[in-house]
């Protein structure tokens, strides 16, 4: 079917119950809320299927964009440009992968008819990095995201849960050792220790998840050389693993469709609904929303640093028609008054 890694793992209860329960409690979600739902199946993948989960299959999808990019590539350290995460440069994988699991699982309903399955694309009460290394298809690095010793990190994971009760794979050994690339990496502490995020802190969390502004402290890790606008990749570009194992894609579904992997920053600041809506039709920008993607290349654009940037900045607090954008660009303005 297309898939580059597959594995099985036994539905079980999660090893780091009390782990989770922890980053909740210090609020390391944010405001994503569904994270602290449904934990008696989130915990435990036995209770999935109405109690009858017996086994997980996971598949992977390879997505690396060959790109260049990173500090000191002309294109991407353009200070009209801003940097989109690799994962979303093509369209939207959430619906792609699902179709395919989807195959599978009528496939599996032909074969086994007695059989409860349901497949899950980041939708599901379901730990998927931890399910993944139990079904052997890499380890959680200490940036909490997968790795493979065949593939890198840049992979898209989906599962199926049914009843039939497969024979599980060899769980994956972590290969990290004594390595913090991707801690020292992180411009903004968000990898508290190894194996923790605090997402309120990370890149990708600021300029996807949050609905509301973006707080001063952060803008220079936003506005950095190259500018991140959608997403983050710091601490994967960094990892050795990733950097010797990363394939190019090879499914023409999910393509980038940002050559360049940076997008127009006054453009964007620009753009009316109707434009946002028609070059962003099935990208997974849409979930940041035309109003968080004009606040993110805002950020993007800078801190006040010159009176040129000021005086720009002021007109957009005064006349953009977003009020998200205008307190944003209030932000930028009160952090260029504290910073002298």
């Amino acid at each position: 079917m297309g898939f580059h890694m597959v594995g099985v793992a036994s539905a079980a209860p999660t090893i780091f119950h009390e782990e989770y329960h922890r980053w909740l409690a210090q609020g390391m979600h944010g405001s994503m809320e569904y994270l602290a739902r449904n934990l008696d199946r989130r915990l435990d993948s036995r209770m999935l299927l109405d109690g009858a989960a017996k086994s997980i299959l996971m598949v992977g999808v390879n997505y690396y964009s060959d790109e260049r990019e990173g500090p000191g590539t002309p294109a991407t350290c353009n200070p009209r440009e801003g940097l989109i995460a690799r994962y979303a440069r093509g369209t939207d994988y959430h619906e792609v992968m699902l179709s395919a699991l989807r195959v599978l699982e009528n496939w599996v309903s032909a074969h086994y008819p007695e059989a409860l399955s349901r497949c899950y694309v980041d939708t599901g009460p379901l730990l998927e990095r931890e399910t993944a290394q139990r079904a052997g298809l890499g380890w959680v690095g200490k940036h909490t995201l997968l790795l493979n010793n065949e593939w890198g990190s840049y992979f898209f994971l989906g599962a199926m849960v049914t009843s039939l009760p497969l024979e599980p794979d060899e769980p994956a050994q972590s290969h990290c050792g004594t390595c913090t690339r991707c801690i020292d990496a992180c411009p903004t502490g968000a990898i508290t220790e190894p194996y923790v995020v605090d997402a309120r802190l990370c890149l990708s969390y600021l300029t996807i998840e949050q609905k509301e502004t973006i707080p001063g402290r952060f803008l220079k890790a936003v506005s950095g050389s190259p500018s991140r606008v959608f997403g983050c990749d710091i601490c994967q570009e960094v990892c050795p693993f990733t950097n010797r194992f990363s394939k190019p894609m090879t499914w023409p579904q999910i393509e980038s469709r940002i050559p360049s992997g940076s997008i127009n920053l006054i453009s964007m600041l620009n753009s009316t609904p109707q434009q946002f809506s028609e070059q962003f039709r099935g990208s997974p920008l849409k979930r940041a929303k035309l109003r968080g993607m004009q606040r993110n290349v805002l950020a993007a654009m800078g801190n006040g640093d010159s009176a040129d940037e000021l005086a720009f900045i002021a007109d957009v607090a005064e006349t953009h028609e977003e009020d998200l954008v205008r307190r944003q660009a209030n932000i930028i303005l009160d952090n260029a008054k504290e910073s002298g």
